[in-house]
Parts: C-alpha cells; structure tokens; sequence
C-alpha cells in the first residue's frame, strides 16, 4: 500500500476492493479540485493545474500515475475516479464543487 495514506479500516478496506484499479502517483502528480457536471451527471474533473478535463481522460491520467488520491472504479462499464478511502471525508470527490461545462 501507498506510504502515504493511513492503513485502511474494514469499511475503507471494502471500499478499496471495490475499486479496480489503484494507480500509483507520481511526484508530480495533481489532484482533482471540482466536479465538471451536466445535467447532474458527473462528465469531467477541475484539477490543481487549472484543467478540466473529461471524464475519460481523468481515467487515463490518473493510471498513469498523474492523479493521486483516486482509485479507478467502473460501473455499467464506464470507467471513473472514486477517492481513496481514508479518515477525512471532506476530500472526497462527492464533497467537492462543482462546475457546469461551459
């Protein structure tokens, strides 16, 4: 497990199982600041660098190793971001802002 977070407890556990992927991140890698969403539909992220991006690419980036915090989940095989489990839930990706496209 990533040094950098905290070992998870059984809850956090379940919810990192639930994940298909957890990429590693490297030093330079962003976080995600807001939700880009339509119609309520979560369709891209703001990152720390000022992009917006789709949802997709955030996928491709952050298995790369360029987000970190997230893990890679997929639901009705559409791939997106979850936040990794840990004990703050302020910096969850549900309690972030959000933003409409423009």
């Amino acid at each position: 497990m990533n040094q950098e977070h905290p070992a998870p407890s059984a809850t956090a556990s379940t919810a990192m199982n639930a994940m298909s992927e957890i990429p590693t991140p490297t030093s330079s890698a962003v976080t995600i600041t807001a939700l880009v969403k339509e119609s309520d539909q979560v369709v891209g992220y703001q990152l720390s660098d000022g992009r917006v991006i789709s949802k997709s690419e955030g996928v491709s980036i952050a298995r790369q190793g360029g987000i970190k915090d997230v893990g890679i989940s997929t639901n009705n095989g559409s791939e997106y971001l979850k936040s990794l489990p840990d004990t703050d839930e302020s910096n969850n990706l549900s309690n972030l802002p959000s933003i409409t496209q423009a």
